[in-house]
């Protein structure tokens, strides 16, 4: 079986497009659709219903298709085999995070990693969403839900708090609400319910329900703003606000707990520069406990 065929198929696989897998691997569409052919016709089975919309994988596909990432894994672990002094760490890793840690721990973080190894390129996706491992949008992915399916390593990183928080300026323009019945005269600075990613994000409801007003934002890192700047009250990560000057805790009987799992393909282990970045972020978390359990 030809590897440069099966490079196409899992580029293929990934994007769901002929012309967009052409694109990723820098190849022309008529290339990339050549030997997608040559592939289905050395296995004797059709791997994409080829549409004009995208192309949908059969069952000849799914089948193929965890093979195929095996030995792409395998053939990057020998390449970092090959090269694995310590300084010789290289190459681009990618992890993926919910964007309040990615902005507001991560992002600091991994700089010191990148100081050790100069020709390690850290690639950090702070957004709020999820990724897929598998399809290679990132090497790591942390995430606020442990997931039930899939084959995945999964480790518990860290537990962490949040709490309710208002700026100085909006407590003097307001007031400070001594209980939740009071929220009726405040506003609430919460996320959007229908854009939640997680399940672990459904503690701005308890907020929402006693509101007057309410002000809701997609983003973690927009959230803490909004409430930085005075539009309202809003439940923040303690690891993050306990940082920021201008914010005060209230409504100290109310708190939240939760945790990030770290998630990495169990072939990654062979490549020498995805452990090294879960080496670091999982000590760091360790040695950081503190930080994002300040009451524990």
């Amino acid at each position: 079986m030809d590897w440069d065929h099966l490079r196409i198929f899992l580029a293929v696989a990934r994007h769901g497009q002929l012309l967009a897998a052409a694109r990723r691997l820098g190849l022309t569409h008529s290339t990339v659709a050549r030997r997608l052919d040559a592939l289905e016709l050395s296995l004797g089975a059709r791997l994409f219903d080829r549409r004009p919309a995208g192309c949908i994988m059969t069952q000849a596909g799914e089948r193929l298709l965890p093979v195929a990432e095996r030995i792409e894994f395998e053939l990057l672990g020998i390449a970092e085999t090959i090269t694995n002094e310590e300084a010789d760490v290289s190459g681009t890793v990618r992890i993926g995070a919910p964007d309040g840690l990615g902005n507001y721990f991560l992002a600091t973080e991994l700089g010191e990693l990148t100081r050790r190894y100069p020709n390690l390129i850290v690639e950090l996706v702070p957004l709020p969403r999820t990724f897929s491992l598998s399809r290679r949008e990132a090497d790591l992915a942390i995430v606020l839900d442990r997931p039930i399916e899939g084959r995945l390593l999964v480790s518990r990183l860290i537990d962490y708090t949040l709490s309710v928080y208002a700026a100085e300026s909006y407590l003097e323009r307001h007031g400070k609400p001594i209980s939740m019945e009071a929220l009726r005269d405040h506003t609430v600075v919460t996320g959007v319910d229908d854009l939640a990613y997680a399940s672990a994000l459904d503690y701005s409801t308890v907020l929402q329900e006693q509101a007057g007003r309410i002000f809701r934002c997609a983003s973690v890192m927009g959230q803490i703003e909004a409430v930085r700047f005075g539009t309202g009250i809003g439940v923040l990560h303690d690891f993050a606000a306990l940082s920021i000057d201008g914010l005060v805790r209230i409504l100290p009987d109310v708190s939240f707990r939760r945790s990030y799992f770290l998630l990495s393909h169990p072939d990654a282990s062979t490549i020498r520069r995805v452990t090294v970045l879960r080496d670091f972020i999982t000590r760091r978390f360790r040695e950081e406990h503190l930080r994002f359990l300040p009451s524990g």
